[in-house]
């Protein structure tokens, strides 16, 4: 039984619970920076560049089709144009996550910059000294 209770502390803890929420949350993040790479990013690009990059790919060695008109093997190619979209999403994330980090560390500053008051406990014992002096 010591050896459960020693498990849940460690999964209750929180800050395990804290990157369990943040890995789920990256997870849903990554399916929108992938849906917007693709579906806004890169057909701007291919607008105004005249490329489509998910769809660029060198073929190594073409599909072979029998004399019945069935595939016997399929074709060899490299999908370059996929891995630079995939680049392109992990710079979005990168910057993004960058930016969030930036913001947490600020907030994280102007906590720490405020000037905290006396606990209640050093309040309670300024003001027995203060009584005594009279």
């Amino acid at each position: 039984m010591g050896f459960l209770k020693e498990f849940k502390g460690f999964a209750m803890k929180g800050n395990l619970v804290d990157i369990a929420v943040a890995f789920v949350m990256g997870a849903a993040f990554g399916k929108i920076v992938t849906s917007f790479t693709e579906g806004i990013v890169a057909p701007l690009i291919g607008m105004f560049g005249g490329v489509d990059f998910s769809k660029n790919v060198v073929t190594l060695k073409q599909k072979v089709i029998d004399a019945s008109g069935n595939v016997s093997a399929e074709a060899v190619v490299l999908k370059y144009g996929q891995f630079i979209t995939d680049i392109i999403n992990f710079i979005i994330v990168a910057f993004v996550m960058f930016l969030v980090i930036k913001g947490i560390n600020s907030m994280k500053k102007k906590e720490e910059a405020a000037p905290a008051g006396p606990s209640s406990t050093d309040q309670l014992l300024m003001e027995i000294r203060d009584s005594l002096k009279k």
